[in-house]
C-alpha cells in the first residue's frame, strides 16, 4: 500500500489525501487514501478522486472482506475500453458473478464497477505494476480534464 501511495505522490500535480483523526474528513475515511490531480495542493471541492485505497468495509461496500486484518483494496477509474480489456465486460452491462474478495485479481469495483471503476484487493506480484500503470493513466486523464 505504501508503495502505491508513494508512487502516486510522485506524479506531478498529484494530491494524496489520507484522512486522520483531527482532520475535517469523517472518521469512516480515516486511514484510507484518495488520489486527485490538484496542482494547487488543495482537495478539489468538485469532482471525485481518480483512485482510492480503502482499508475497511464501508456500510454499502462489504463484498471485498476488508475488515479482515491486513486486507485493503485499491480502486481506479478507467475508460470503457480498458475496463472491457481487464474484466471482459462493458461496465454498463455487468452480468458475471465475481468473487470480490479474491486477492491480487483485477475485478470490477463491487459497487462502482458500472461507472468504470476497477478494484484489486491486496495487489501483489500479478497486479501491482498494472495498478501503478492504471493510476498513472487515470492521473494523466484527470490532468487533461483540468486543462493543465
Amino acid at each position: 500500500m505504501e508503495q502505491i501511495i508513494a508512487t502516486v505522490r510522485s506524479f506531478e500535480g498529484a494530491l494524496v489525501v489520507v484522512p486522520a483523526p483531527g482532520g475535517d474528513l469523517p472518521e469512516i475515511a480515516w486511514g484510507d487514501a484518495f488520489f486527485y490531480y490538484a496542482p494547487d495542493g488543495r482537495m478539489p471541492r468538485r469532482g471525485q478522486p481518480y483512485g482510492t485505497i480503502v482499508t475497511k468495509d464501508y456500510p454499502d461496500d462489504t463484498a471485498s472482506g476488508l475488515d479482515a486484518p491486513g486486507r485493503w483494496r485499491v480502486n481506479v477509474k478507467v475508460d470503457r475500453p480498458t475496463f472491457a480489456e481487464l474484466t471482459g465486460e462493458d461496465p454498463r452491462a455487468l452480468t458475471r458473478p465475481r468473487d470480490h474478495a479474491a486477492a491480487d485479481t483485477v475485478l470490477p469495483h463491487p459497487v462502482y464497477g458500472g461507472l468504470g471503476w476497477i478494484a484489486v484487493v491486496d495487489p501483489a506480484d500479478r497486479t501491482t505494476e498494472l495498478v501503478l500503470r492504471l493510476l498513472r493513466t487515470a492521473h494523466d486523464t484527470a490532468r487533461a480534464r483540468f486543462g493543465d
